[in-house]
């Protein structure tokens, strides 16, 4: 029992979403939903990188390239959450919004000015993967 019980928190360490904002890797708070099990899926065998467009002088969006399970509801975000729009496209925040998504996680490493400053100037590049 004790080996089944050890394999299975290597598994879950094996399967920990990590995310990087260009080059630099950040700590985030995922979600337990069927939306970020489903990404976790995509980032399983290789790196999911997905270039972000600055969009509203507030967030980053950009193209999952399929769609993943959603359970949109009407929020306020703020900098640092990371949310699934129309079941197809990631959006990470630097500024504030109201509208139908499904939560993803939030950055919780990042000052408001750090996440301003890496988001804030110019389109990036996701990358999220498991380790």
């Amino acid at each position: 029992m004790e080996s089944t019980e050890s394999t299975q928190i290597e598994n879950e360490g094996e399967t920990e979403l990590k995310l990087l904002i260009g080059e630099t890797e950040v700590a985030v708070q995922w979600e337990d939903n069927e939306s970020v099990a489903a990404l976790r899926e995509l980032a399983a065998d290789e790196p999911l990188t997905i270039a972000m467009s600055m969009y509203g002088g507030f967030e980053q969006v950009g193209s999952i390239g399929t769609n993943l399970p959603r359970d949109d509801v009407q929020i306020v975000t703020e900098a640092g959450d990371i949310v699934l729009y129309g079941g197809n496209q990631i959006v990470i925040f630097y500024g504030s919004n109201s509208w139908a998504y499904t939560r993803l996680g939030k950055v919780m490493d990042l000052t408001l000015q750090e996440l301003t400053d890496r988001l804030g100037n110019g389109n990036i590049s996701l990358t999220i993967f498991c380790e």
